[in-house]
């Protein structure tokens, strides 16, 4: 139940007596807290309490009601956007039934468009095939195999025609000897230009047998120049192992030098300090031996002073007895009055002696304890000193064994160091030396590969020249056969264009062999006797090759 007695709102306090009905049952809170002044008590109505409540929470309703309002246009507005989404018949339909369109009219022209240079594509791929197949053609015409194959058929056809025109000659012209002394001069003449063009040849053979010469000097001279490169890098390598075992062994030496200087100065330095150590315990017995004199100087102080003491007293007390004997003797003579005076005077006397002697023993006892406490103050202070000493001195044996400690561990981080730029340099080497030798197993590979790939193209050339060639030979065979040797013998000849046996392992290569002498003439070709050598190497020398 809400209260009303000048708050705003609230729960009701909770009553800590509770109250019984008078029909003796149950019990309810009390409608006011006790001990409160009902003369102090507001009631407000009921209409103004809902006046108040409204008034305060005014403004939170209308902001609730506002976003309420929002949110559901914004919700209204989505539907409608959900519901016209589709339709066809309003503007933004009719732009998306147009974009549609023309994405499928831009569609189509692709397709089309793609069609086109599909064909397009498919016929410059014909094109390209075609010059490709005419390069290659016209690429197999020019070799030289093919080239002295026509040479042979244009020598095959002229000697056709030569034939043809002698026969057609001698059967329409008589014999004339003029014609014949004109055929015997340029026979002798033909004669002459061939003796000519042998020895033009035999001029370049030489010529070429002294290049060949040349060349297999330059080779040993490069395999000499290659071979001392080799021995000078095996010299250098082996040159620089020994500048580092030297430097490694330098270092060591450097190592124990620098290990010995520091056992040397620690002992150096604990023998000196063993020495500072005596001079010190040295200076302490001294110092010892000065506090004992000084104790013994003080004792024997003492002990004359108190025997000066005690004569003096031994003195004043004759002095007194004298006195005494003197007063008395006084006394005797003199009045009572005068025995006053003298007694007075005796008891100042004592008293100032007393006083004296105390301020003596005062003072006695004054430097006695200034003595023991100055004792024990140096006592203190040497103790002290010798406790700091051990400290300095155990601080300085430990401060030698860390660095010792450090030293050590530098020393064992420079080892390792330097074992690992051995491993790492010896690591290089042999890293170097498998690189080398795959890098040379990779250029023996592709040496071979390569040998392979030109042994398998120049059979795949040579069967193809061969199939050229057998056609041609065979289209003319079919006419007549007396002429066809020039292209035998040019199909015959093989690739290499040497007079050597053809070598079928390499494609059918012809090489070329020269002679052993200053001729270096072409070695002719025999195919009746067959293979006389059967080792190559010794067949290579006996030819005159070197490498």
């Amino acid at each position: 139940m809400l209260v009303r007695f000048g708050r705003r709102s609230g729960q009701a306090r909770e009553s800590k007596d509770i109250r019984t009905s008078e029909d003796g049952g149950l019990s309810y809170p009390p409608l006011l807290p006790s001990k409160v002044d009902l003369r102090q008590v507001t009631i407000i109505p009921h209409d103004e309490w809902k006046r108040i409540q409204e008034s305060l929470g005014g403004l939170t309703r209308e902001a609730a009601a506002l976003h309420a309002e929002r949110k559901a246009k914004e919700e209204m507005h989505l539907r409608s956007q959900e519901l016209v989404k589709h339709w066809t018949n309003t503007y933004a339909g009719m732009k998306e039934q147009k974009l549609k369109a023309k994405k499928k009219r831009d569609e189509e022209i692709e397709a089309e468009r793609q069609i086109l240079d599909l064909e397009e594509e498919i016929h410059k791929q014909g094109q390209r095939k075609k010059a490709i197949e005419y390069a290659k053609q016209y690429q197999f015409y020019q070799t030289e195999r093919v080239k002295n194959f026509h040479s042979g058929f244009l020598l095959s056809r002229a000697m056709k025609e030569r034939d043809i025109q002698i026969a057609f000659r001698k059967s329409k012209i008589k014999p004339d000897t003029k014609w014949e002394e004109q055929l015997k001069l340029n026979i002798e003449k033909a004669f002459k230009e061939e003796q000519e063009k042998a020895e033009k040849q035999h001029r370049e053979r030489m010529a070429l047998a002294e290049e060949h010469l040349k060349q297999i000097k330059e080779h040993e001279e490069e395999k000499e120049k290659r071979k001392k490169l080799e021995e000078k890098d095996a010299e250098e390598i082996k040159r620089q192992n020994s500048l580092y075992e030297i430097e490694r062994r330098k270092k060591l030496k450097k190592k124990k030098e620098e290990i010995d200087a520091s056992r040397k100065l620690f002992f150096e330095h604990m023998y000196d300090k063993n020495i500072i150590k005596a001079v010190e315990q040295q200076q302490q017995e001294e110092e010892d031996e000065k506090v004992r004199i000084f104790i013994k100087a003080k004792k024997r102080l003492a002990q004359m002073r108190r025997e000066k003491e005690a004569e003096t007293h031994r003195l004043m007390e004759e002095r007194r007895e004298k006195i005494n004997n003197f007063l008395s003797e006084l006394m005797k003579e003199k009045l009572d009055n005068a025995d006053l005076i003298i007694a007075k005077d005796i008891a100042e006397a004592e008293a100032e002696w007393e006083k004296k002697e105390k301020e003596k023993r005062e003072k006695t006892k004054a430097d006695l304890k200034a003595i023991a406490e100055h004792r024990a103050l140096m006592m203190k202070n040497k103790e002290e000193e010798e406790r700091q000493r051990k400290i300095e001195a155990k601080q300085q044996l430990l401060a030698v064994m860390k660095a010792d400690q450090i030293f050590m561990e530098q020393e064992k981080e420079k080892k390792r160091k330097a074992d690992i730029e051995r491993r790492e340099v010896q690591d290089a080497h042999i890293r170097q030396m498998a690189k080398n030798k795959f890098n040379a197993q990779q250029a023996r590979e592709a040496e071979l590969e390569y040998c392979r790939r030109t042994e398998t193209l120049a059979a795949e050339k040579e069967k193809e020249f061969q199939d050229y060639a057998t056609a041609v030979i065979d289209l003319e065979s079919e006419s007549t056969s007396k002429y066809i040797y020039p292209l035998v013998k040019a199909v015959q000849e093989g690739p290499g264009g040497g007079r050597g046996p053809a070598l079928v392992d390499r494609g059918g290569l012809r090489p070329s062999y020269q002679a052993n002498d200053f001729t270096g003439v072409q070695l002719p070709f025999y195919n009746s006797q067959g293979l006389k050598y059967n080792n190559l190497q010794k067949s290579k020398g006996r030819l005159g090759f070197t490498w």
